[in-house]
């Protein structure tokens, strides 16, 4: 069979596309939105169910919107979010709403676990810094404030763990969601019963790591009559989103760097070599024997949804009497004014950061407001802020010794061409856009079909891509993206010694 599904369980949305391996063509896709909450500073949670009905919907359009009947797909690969941490109790039952990789509300926990261990020593078994996205000190914070949830937890994994969980009745986690949890041992590619045990867990809670492409069970007779795929289709371990995203990209190869512009943003890079540094993310590569070193905001889209929502009703209804989208009628306002937003800059530290500052207490600033300023200015600002955001990530990678050449763009955010070319403008490089990429349900599909034999041939899926549009950077915009960079970083040292 050639035919696949790849299901990417993501931070705003659920997404599903059937794919046509031979003809490395996408049949079929189908989105749901989904629901991000933050009820406190700094918090943001999802709920599990929201995204297995998302699914329950989804698969029945793509295949009735494909043509192919349920019983030629080869495989199901997943994709999501990382490392979001589901708790279930011995019955299976979800005991709290997920918490998500964006959450910072881990700071007194990151700070206890790194007073009990040395940081370099946990970063040269575990490949990452102690910082808020390790698993162990979200569970230390359940520990500490819903003590009654804590006490029921029978298995902790991840988003596409959960999914891959309801669909074949298996547990499993995958290797990125487990490596960067902070749960395995790097040296020796496996869990590590003392790394658990910094989470208050036992070893039993959490499942066994698997690879991307590996089988972890088959469609059940249950998960079938709820979501009309055929009982006893296998479906594999699956991928981190960003992972899968910059895999099916092609990143593949030393200076290859993705900038995907989905609900957080995300940088990631491809090296054959493993450099553990505390600033940044490490993660497996999808192919055996890659890595990908990455960076990963707190915010991206989901902060100009925010934006959108809290700040420019008016502007969104507008646009829909236009035919044209809040964000792309809020671009063509802000295209009206020049580089460096007339002054104002919004450094988009919303829910906290992670990459590279690694701050949970970080908060978002907006400097050089004055009564001459609008909406356009605060728009274009918000987009400028991330643009630097990343300029700082390459910045931390070329420190590490790894080389930034060649700069592709995915994901929703990438649409939009005026902050396409203030990033090529900040950072000062080309960045040339895919087209016919659907995002990181493409690298789950392929991922599927090397698992389940439907193709042997890592890289044939940047068959399923093409190259778009290249933006080319201004050179005369060089020197005042400079300077807004370098306001850029002292606005945050400025805020941080404001509050030590």
């Amino acid at each position: 069979m050639r035919y696949v599904i790849g299901l990417d369980i993501g931070t705003t949305s659920t997404i599903g596309i059937v794919l046509d391996v031979s003809n490395s063509k996408v049949l079929a896709t189908a989105t749901r939105p989904v629901t991000l909450r933050s009820p406190r500073q700094g918090w943001a949670e999802e709920d599990p169910e929201q995204w297995w009905t998302n699914l329950c919907e989804i698969v029945p359009e793509i295949l009735a919107a494909s043509g192919i009947d349920k019983s030629a797909i080869a495989a199901i690969g997943t994709t999501g979010m990382l490392p979001a941490t589901v708790l279930l109790d011995d019955g299976g039952a979800v005991l709290r709403p997920s918490i998500q990789q964006s959450d910072g509300r881990t700071g007194a926990e990151v700070r206890e676990i790194a007073a009990e261990i040395s940081e370099s020593a946990f970063i040269e078994r575990a490949g990452n810094g102690i910082n808020q996205q390790l698993v162990a000190s979200r569970i230390r914070w359940v520990e500490r404030h819903e003590p009654e949830v804590f006490a029921r937890i029978a298995t902790v994994f991840g988003s596409y763990d959960y999914i891959n969980w309801r669909l074949t009745g298996e547990r499993a986690v995958e290797q990125n969601w487990a490596l960067e949890a902070g749960f395995v041992d790097v040296t020796k590619d496996e869990l590590a019963d003392d790394l658990i045990a910094l989470a208050h867990l036992r070893r039993d809670m959490i499942p066994d790591k698997v690879k991307s492409a590996d089988i972890v069970g088959k469609i059940t007779a249950e998960a079938a009559r709820q979501t009309g795929l055929a009982e006893g289709t296998p479906v594999v371990g699956g991928a981190a989103d960003h992972i899968a995203s910059a895999y099916a990209a092609g990143v593949l190869g030393a200076g290859d760097v993705l900038l995907k512009f989905g609900g957080a943003a995300d940088i990631m890079v491809a090296t054959d070599t493993a450099r553990p540094d505390p600033r940044m993310f490490l993660d497996y590569h999808i192919v055996p024997g890659l890595f990908m070193p990455n960076g990963c905001m707190s915010t991206g889209g989901s902060a100009l949804n925010w934006f959108i929502a809290q700040f420019a009703k008016f502007e969104a209804e507008k646009a829909g009497e236009l035919g044209l989208s809040p964000h792309q009628y809020l671009d063509q306002l802000a295209s009206g004014t020049g580089p460096g937003a007339d002054g104002v800059l919004f450094v988009p530290y919303l829910l906290g950061e992670k990459t590279p500052i690694h701050d949970p207490e970080a908060r978002g600033t907006i400097l050089g407001l004055s009564l001459n300023h609008d909406i356009r200015h605060l728009w274009r600002a918000l987009l400028e802020g991330y643009a630097y955001a990343f300029r700082h990530h390459i910045e931390v990678f070329n420190e590490m010794g790894l080389t930034t050449t060649r700069f592709l763009a995915s994901d929703g955010g990438s649409k939009s061409r005026l902050w396409m070319q203030i990033c090529a403008d900040a950072l000062q490089v080309p960045i040339r856009l895919l087209t016919g990429h659907p995002g990181s349900c493409l690298g789950a599909a392929w991922v599927a079909a090397m698992g389940s034999g439907a193709t042997d041939d890592w890289a044939g899926v940047a068959n399923c891509v093409s190259y778009g549009e290249e933006f080319l950077p201004d050179p005369d915009r060089k020197d005042g993206y400079d300077a807004g960079y370098a306001r850029f970083r002292a606005a945050y040292a400025l805020q941080r010694g404001a509050s030590t």
